[in-house]
């Protein structure tokens, strides 16, 4: 009884490969030592495998799935390599390989180090991208010999970071020349997408793999980018800048109003600040208009009209404002302003009677002057 089995023990008579649920071997050699493979041994190729055979280093046969009785009949080029004839029943040696042909799935790729790219909106920038991606082999013979050669225990460790390295200079080579704006770069994820994996086809054929699916996933840009973008979002909430500068300008002057002031004197400082808040807002627009203007050439708006003239004016013995006519107008027409009410402007040598000043005294022409007494 022992002689018997030792006997079997010098042939190998089934040969199968349950494959192990971890992820990650794509190629196993089956163990098989010094033994022999028996003629009419039994191979079991299961759902996702393949088997492919070598002969003194060289491939033989493939079989797919199904399981087989080993005869030359099924065994065509490894019984052309060895020289077998038809009815060749004894004992022979080969290496048998099986091959991981099911599909990979998630799979990591990304930039190590930012993509440099120009952008029409933002000029040279540097941009970071990473998704996923799902491969597979397609030809067991080319890549036992391409990436396997003589592993026992292939792995996927082995080639990941080669494939990687080839993902990112394929994505760099469609985001160089793709020419679409950053801004729109999310919209065309997937037309990106197909882009890379097309050109990623003919490189993974090379190493008999094959890209199943392609996925980016997200491109991230420089923070300083981010912001500008997140400023101009902002910008475009406000909408019209000038309105929202106006805006501005009548909350301040109100709240300034609101801080409790009395009489003429509280109320025309009260004022003068606000209308000092609101020519400064105007006068820095007013520059930055005529600035774009220049950029622009003579195509653009006007440039602003030149601003009026202001007045200080002597109240209850403090000065106040500038102000300016409109405002003066309304103080005659209320008498709080008279003719012998001192005034000031910037230019002028010192205080004098408001009828006494040109533009201040054609403001009284409507108003009768005070009755005698």
């Amino acid at each position: 009884m022992g002689l018997m089995n030792k006997l079997r023990g010098e042939f190998i008579d089934i040969i199968e490969w349950t494959q192990p649920t971890d992820k990650g071997i794509l190629a196993y050699r089956f163990p098989r030592q010094d033994n022999e493979i028996k003629m009419g041994a039994k191979l079991t190729v299961r759902e996702g495998q393949n088997a492919v055979f070598i002969n003194e280093g060289q491939m033989a046969d493939v079989f797919k799935p199904g399981m087989y009785t080993l005869q030359t009949q099924n065994m065509p080029i490894l019984s052309t390599l060895k020289g077998w004839k038809h009815g060749f029943s004894s004992p022979f040696k080969a290496e048998v390989y099986f091959i991981n042909v099911a599909q990979q799935p998630d799979y990591k790729w990304g930039t190590t180090n930012p993509i440099t790219m120009r952008d029409p909106d933002f000029g040279i920038i540097r941009l970071r991208a990473f998704g996923s991606y799902v491969f597979k082999v397609v030809d067991p013979g080319l890549f036992l010999k391409e990436l396997v050669a003589t592993d026992p225990c292939f792995e996927d460790y082995e080639i990941d970071s080669q494939l990687r390295q080839v993902i990112v200079a394929r994505f760099s080579d469609v985001i160089g020349k793709s020419g679409i704006p950053v801004l729109d770069l999310v919209g065309n994820y997937q037309q990106l997408s197909k882009f890379v994996s097309d050109l990623l086809k003919p490189e993974f054929a090379s190493w008999g793999l094959e890209v199943v699916k392609f996925y980016i996933e997200n491109m991230s840009l420089p923070p300083a980018v981010e912001e500008a973008i997140d400023r101009r979002t902002q910008m475009g909430v406000v909408g019209d800048l000038s309105k929202y500068t106006q805006f501005n300008a009548a909350e301040a002057i109100r709240n300034v109003g609101s801080g409790g002031g009395s009489g003429l004197g509280g109320a025309g400082v009260e004022l003068a600040a606000g209308m000092g808040i609101a020519q400064a807002i105007s006068q820095s627009m007013g520059q930055a208009n005529q600035a774009a203007q220049q950029q622009q050439g003579a195509g653009g708006p006007p440039p602003p009209l030149p601003s009026q003239a202001q007045f200080h004016v002597a109240l209850n013995g403090n000065a106040a404002g500038p102000f300016t006519l409109a405002v003066i107008k309304n103080h005659i027409d209320k008498g709080e302003l008279k003719r012998d009410t001192l005034v000031w402007k910037q230019g002028m040598a010192e205080w004098s009677k408001a009828e006494s000043v040109p533009e201040i005294a054609s403001l009284f022409g409507a108003v009768p002057p005070p009755i005698p007494r």
